[in-house]
C-alpha cells in the first residue's frame, strides 16, 4: 500500500510517463522525439524503484537511455536521413499496422478481462516478492529468468538481434560516387589488371 508521499510521486512520474510517451509519436522533430523517449524511460525507471523493482530501474536507464535512445539520438542527427520520403509509404502498411494493434489490444483486453472474471488467477501465476532483508530483488529476478524462463529469454535475445538487423538495412543508403571497398575485386587483381607498364621517352614526361 503506497503512502501519501509516496502515492504523490506515482501519480507525478505516471503522469509525466504518459505525456512525454504521446510527445515522441506527436514531435514533428525527430530529436525532439528521442529527447522524449528518454525523458519517458526516466520516469518508466522512478515507477520501478517505487515497486522495489530496482534491478529493472537500471537495466532501464543503463540500456535504453545510456545505449539505445543516445544510438537513435545519433543516427537521427549524423545520417541524412528523407524522412519525407520515409514517410510517404505509410498508407501501404496501414493494413499491417492495424492488424498488429488489433492482436495486441485483443492481448491486452483478455489479460484484463482474465483477472477481472478469475481473480484466484493473480495467486496461481504470481510469484511472492522476496524479503530484500533474506534475498535480494536481483538474485530472485535471475533465479527466475535463467531457470524458467530461459527458453524465453533466449528467444527473446534472437527477436532483437533480427529487429538490429533489420534496422540497419532499412536504413543503409549507398550515395553515388562514393568509392567503397571491394574485397573480391581485390582479391581476383592480377598483375595486368593492377600494374600499367609505359615507356617513357628522355626529357618527357607520361
Amino acid at each position: 500500500m503506497l503512502t501519501g508521499l509516496e502515492a504523490a510521486f506515482f501519480y507525478l512520474f505516471a503522469l509525466v510517463a504518459v505525456a512525454a510517451a504521446f510527445m515522441v509519436i506527436a514531435a514533428r522533430n525527430p530529436v525532439h522525439s528521442v529527447l522524449y523517449l528518454i525523458l519517458t524511460f526516466f520516469n518508466a525507471a522512478a515507477l520501478f524503484l517505487l515497486t522495489g523493482a530496482e534491478f529493472l530501474a537500471v537495466i532501464l536507464i543503463v540500456v535504453y537511455v545510456g545505449a539505445v535512445a543516445v544510438l537513435f539520438l545519433f543516427v537521427v542527427m549524423m545520417l541524412d536521413v528523407d524522412f519525407v520520403e520515409l514517410k510517404s509509404g505509410v498508407l501501404h502498411y496501414a493494413p499491417i499496422g492495424a492488424t498488429v494493434g488489433i492482436v495486441l489490444a485483443a492481448e491486452l483486453i483478455i489479460v484484463l478481462g482474465g483477472y477481472t472474471f478469475v481473480p484466484e488467477l493473480a495467486s496461481e501465476v504470481a510469484r511472492p516478492t522476496p524479503d530484500i532483508a533474506v534475498r535480494h530483488n536481483t538474485a530472485a529476478l535471475g533465479d527466475i529468468l535463467y531457470t524458467d524462463y530461459i527458453y524465453f529469454f533466449q528467444i527473446a535475445g534472437m527477436v532483437l538481434l533480427v529487429a538490429m538487423v533489420g534496422a540497419i538495412v532499412l536504413t543503409l543508403r549507398h550515395k553515388e560516387g562514393v568509392k567503397r571497398q571491394s574485397i573480391p575485386a581485390q582479391v581476383a587483381r592480377t598483375p595486368a589488371t593492377a600494374i600499367e607498364v609505359r615507356k617513357v621517352e628522355t626529357g618527357k614526361g607520361i
